[in-house]
């Protein structure tokens, strides 16, 4: 059958954007790479600039050896610019004091920053068990492991109570999703940070910004 002008018409528009997907998307089982920086469009305050580093696969392992999670994650990991990373911490006012809870945290890049940046204790929850052993590299070669822990957990059924900023790179079905057990587990006046993804109009975002080509959306928890 001859493909219709409207067919082939539909593949060259479609097809940019997947490829577009395709290059910043991470193979789930091998170990991501360090993503370009970008400077911010658009940022209320200076950002510092932090810096990732490469994690291999332990030595003998082949990444089709890599282990896998107990269930298939929600999201493709496709790493946080370092940009967004710094804008996503001034949004959220990240300040000595805090306990910041990264949910799906991929390679450790904003818990790492955060300890960096301002020497807060950071958890990021990932359901991947080779994100977390890269993040694991990450925050040793970065020196914070004193102050960063990451957990092989579902970020839905793990415990977050203790956190006073939350952020996320997930897309708005999960932030919806995830919705209910922020506002029953957070305490009031904890602050949240989205990468990209608001919660449709299930929540208005307090604020959003433009950075490095995307948008951030920043939350309060309510008084009860």
């Amino acid at each position: 059958m001859t493909p219709s002008k409207k067919m082939l018409t539909a593949i060259a528009v479609c097809t940019p954007l997947l490829m577009a997907c395709a290059d910043q998307a991470v193979n789930a089982y091998e170990p991501a790479g360090q993503a370009e920086s970008a400077p911010a469009t658009s940022v209320a305050t200076p950002i510092e600039t932090t810096h990732t580093v490469d994690a291999a696969l332990e030595p003998g392992t082949a990444a089709g050896d890599a282990p896998r999670p107990s269930r298939e994650p929600d999201v493709i990991y496709v790493p946080t610019p370092e940009p967004v990373v710094d804008a996503m911490l001034n949004l959220a006012g990240v300040k000595e004091g805090d306990v910041l809870y990264d949910l799906g945290s991929g390679d450790g890049r904003i818990p790492i920053a955060a300890a960096r940046r301002f020497g807060v204790r950071a958890v990021g929850i990932d359901i991947n068990p080779v994100r977390v052993r890269e993040a694991n590299a990450h925050a040793e070669a970065a020196g914070v492991t004193d102050l960063v822990t990451f957990k092989e957990a579902d970020l839905f059924e793990e415990d977050i109570r203790e956190a006073t900023v939350v952020t996320l790179y997930l897309l708005q079905s999960l932030n919806v999703k995830l919705r209910p057990k922020l506002l029953a587990e957070l305490r009031p006046g904890t602050r949240i940070v989205s990468h990209a993804f608001d919660m449709a109009d299930q929540w208005e975002p307090e604020e959003t910004r433009q950075v490095d080509g995307t948008r951030i959306f920043m939350w309060t928890v309510p008084e009860r």
